[in-house]
């Protein structure tokens, strides 16, 4: 089983971070570029991810009161992860990613994975500074 998980600082609200995170329709905006989430009746969801040109059904469950998405795979069980948005004082939030992947054919490898997560974290923070920046404009 291998784990990983990042964090980064947001310059805004958590409760328009957890918007943003959990907008399905929005999460092309900041996922990986090869994951796309195409929602079905909520919590199901299915993933596409170009680099298999596989669909994989899996579960996202929002959960507004403790501003936490957590998702994973329904019949094979192979990955499950989190994101956690906390505030952090003076409009800022901190946004943590967790990942965990049970089976290692599934691993993608700490580097590959690593650079994923900072990529998506610094794609959500320009989501979050568009939204934020135009809504206070």
């Amino acid at each position: 089983m291998a784990e990983y998980e990042r964090s980064r600082t947001m310059p805004a609200q958590p409760e328009h971070v957890f918007d943003q995170v959990a907008n399905v329709d929005q999460m092309g905006d900041w996922m990986p570029g090869d994951l796309h989430v195409r929602a079905g009746e909520l919590p199901a969801v299915t993933v596409h991810e170009d680099r298999t040109d596989e669909d994989t059904s899996a579960l996202l469950r929002a959960r507004p009161d403790q501003m936490r998405l957590e998702w994973g795979t329904r019949a094979q069980g192979t990955y499950t992860g989190w994101l956690q948005v906390a505030g952090i004082g003076s409009g800022a939030s901190e946004v943590t990613v967790h990942l965990s992947f049970f089976e290692d054919s599934h691993d993608p490898g700490a580097e590959q994975v690593g650079e994923a997560l900072d990529a998506s974290l610094r794609r959500l923070e320009d989501q979050v500074r568009l939204r934020f920046d135009t809504a206070a404009g």
